[in-house]
């Protein structure tokens, strides 16, 4: 540059211009990466992490339930078998069948195993519908208790401040049927609800979507002569303040949306963008496991082709990095929520594109559906509103305007 001005670029702008294409992903400064290679055999567990003040030893890439159906014992076992110790649930998975069949599978082997289920508990509920959700989720995973009971898809602080919330727990660990207590979430007051949670001491473990693609340091690396921070720069404090408070850390969303076959193309020396997502994940000394959803089990045994890694590899990077421009445009950060304000008729919109997420980039109209029809408010309102006022309101760059009303009709 001619000066020594700040180069400032708005980030729908820089997308829009085609910046990103414009750089040689072979040329990212790669310090930070390792250059050593995983060890030799079979896919396996290969490290083992204490999930904070709980004491659990678990699988440091686990098994996550929400589109496991009635039939796939196999696929349960065959995790197990792999080393895979920590399976998350919940009630609402596929209908009930996903604790189902993880009861069905695990029979016998209780005290091998982690159990976690999840509820989701509003503002108003009482303890009384609690626990005969619990019960519910007790029968389905045949147990006797869970290892940690979550609150389900938190957005909404008072839900944690539900003292009906804190009787239940109170009573259900006095009975022994959970252990510990969590809470979970991915959508827009993420940040406002872990922090709550982590002050007032209510929470164990949390559960939170997080990736390359909303943690600043990502972005960092590559353009540093930029003002060019993601829209979640206050994810990292929150996961760093567990680990101070010796609350475990569990993440999901670890791949950005799962479009792994965008990337097959591009990958090489039998590394893939699923075990370099989760390579930049588990790099973070902060996080101390991740849940991913199984579905296969060739697909077991890739994921846990990173298994044991604390860093990221030689050519993570430039993939991780193309990943971000080819989908960057389409993918919604959950939790950023800066659109929020933009729809006068208060539609969710971080919430409608999650589910548009579980439906074109799992393929998972199940899931999709099932994660709509529980919305609160949906994206009816999208069908006929001419104004747009969310067009241009994504700072990643992401259509709103042209993308609600289609999920709307999909979905319901």
């Amino acid at each position: 540059m001619a000066d020594s001005r700040k180069q400032v670029l708005d980030r729908r702008e820089f997308l829009k211009r085609g910046a990103l294409a414009g750089i040689g992903v072979g040329l990212f400064p790669l310090a930070e990466a390792s250059a050593s290679t995983p060890p030799s055999g079979p896919p396996q567990v290969r490290r083992y992490t204490t999930l904070g003040r709980t004491g659990l030893r678990i699988s440091d890439i686990s098994f996550g339930g929400s589109r496991l159906v009635s039939g796939q014992e196999d696929l349960v076992l065959h995790a197990y078998d792999r080393g895979i110790n920590y399976f998350d649930t919940a009630e609402t998975y596929t209908g009930g069948e996903s604790e189902t069949t993880i009861g069905n599978a695990l029979r016998g082997k209780r005290d091998k195993v982690f159990l976690t289920s999840k509820v989701i508990s509003s503002a108003d509920d009482r303890r009384q519908t609690m626990m005969r959700a619990l019960e519910g989720s007790l029968r389905r995973l045949q147990t006797d208790y869970v290892d940690i009971y979550f609150n389900h898809a938190v957005n909404n602080v008072e839900r944690l401040k539900n003292p009906e919330w804190l009787e239940f727990t109170a009573e259900a660990r006095k009975q022994g049927k959970i252990r510990f207590v969590g809470m979970s979430g991915h959508a827009g007051h993420l940040i406002e609800c872990l922090d709550y949670a982590l002050d007032s001491n209510g929470i164990d473990v949390f559960l939170a979507a997080y990736n390359f693609g909303q943690d600043p340091h990502f972005y960092q690396r590559f353009f540093g002569g930029f003002d060019f921070v993601a829209r979640q720069p206050d994810l990292p404090r929150v996961i760093a303040k567990a680990k101070q408070k010796n609350v475990g850390v569990v993440v999901m969303k670890t791949l950005m949306g799962a479009r792994l076959n965008d990337m097959r193309q591009y990958e090489s020396a039998g590394a893939t963008f699923s075990q370099a997502a989760f390579r930049w994940v588990l790099s973070n000394p902060d996080v101390d496991a991740l849940i991913v959803s199984m579905t296969s089990r060739e697909m077991i045994d890739e994921y846990l082709g990173a298994s044991g890694w604390r860093s990221t590899a030689a050519a993570d990077p430039p993939l991780l990095m193309r990943y971000a421009r080819m989908n960057g445009a389409s993918y919604c950060r959950h939790a950023c929520n800066a659109c929020e304000s933009s729809c006068p008729r208060g539609v969710p919109i971080a919430d409608v594109m999650r589910t548009r997420m579980y439906a074109r980039d799992y393929g998972d109209i199940r899931l999709a559906r099932s994660e709509y029809a529980m919305l609160v408010r949906n994206a009816e309102a999208c069908l006929t509103c001419s104004s747009k006022p969310c067009r241009g309101a994504c700072p990643h760059g992401v259509p709103i305007d042209s993308l609600t009303a289609p999920t709307h009709r999909l979905l319901v």
